[in-house]
Order: structure tokens, then C-alpha cells, then sequence
């Protein structure tokens, strides 16, 4: 049974944009933290970014402060994280997420502890 799906990944030059979504089951959303935690190769998880859906918590990862933007519409269970000024850095599979604890998410992804994770979408960024 799928519960998440995420969409938006692709290849871009340094300092470009994109948006990836996140479209969850409703059971998978309600009172949840959503979020997105990525992972390059040969390196670990990292968790992105956090936002509670019954009520106004965001939290963000310190490498993405300032850059990342996290935002959700409750009438689509969607989750998006608009991503701007990317860097070579970002480059990592990204994966949505559920938790019932934003510490599950952030700084670490603990994959344990998920409710449920998506395939991952590809963002690569060129120099």
C-alpha cells in the first residue's frame, strides 16, 4: 500500500530552484511531521525539513536554513519543499516522510522510527 509519493526531483545548475511534493494518504498525514530527510552517496542521512501538520512547527536542517522552504496544503495532503539557491551539495536522493516526532526527522532521519517513507526523488546539481 502506497502512503507516499514524491514528485519534483531532476538535474539543474548551481543557484537554480526546484520544488519536490510529497502527496500522502490521509491517514499518513493527519497529525503528523512531515518532512524531508535526503541522502548522497556515500554519505548519511540527513534530515531537511519538518513541518507538523496539526499545527504551525517548522524546523529546517542548518545546511538548508535560508534556502529551503517547507509548506503543506491540508486539502491535497500534500507536502512541498521549494528549494531555492541550490548548491552541488544538495545533490542526494530525497525522501518524504511521516513521524510522530519531528526528533525522528530532525537532525537524523531515524528510518526505525518512521510511520512511513517514499521511493525518494533524485536532485542533482551541477557546478
Amino acid at each position: 500500500q502506497v502512503q507516499l509519493v514524491e514528485s519534483g526531483g531532476g538535474s539543474v545548475q548551481a543557484g537554480a530552484s526546484l520544488t519536490l511534493s510529497c502527496a500522502a494518504s490521509e491517514y499518513t498525514y493527519s497529525n503528523k511531521y512531515m518532512g524531508w530527510f535526503r541522502q548522497a552517496p556515500g554519505k548519511e542521512r540527513e534530515g531537511v525539513a519538518v513541518i507538523y501538520t496539526g499545527g504551525n512547527i517548522i524546523y529546517y536542517g542548518d545546511s538548508v536554513k535560508g534556502r529551503f522552504t517547507i509548506s503543506r496544503d491540508d486539502a491535497k495532503n500534500t507536502v512541498y519543499l521549494q528549494m531555492d539557491s541550490l548548491k552541488p551539495e544538495d545533490t542526494a536522493m530525497y525522501y518524504c516522510a511521516a513521524a510522530s516526532s519531528s526528533y525522528f526527522l530532525l537532525p537524523k532521519p531515524e528510518p526505525n522510527a518512521l510511520d512511513a517513507w517514499g521511493q525518494g526523488t533524485l536532485v542533482t546539481v551541477s557546478s
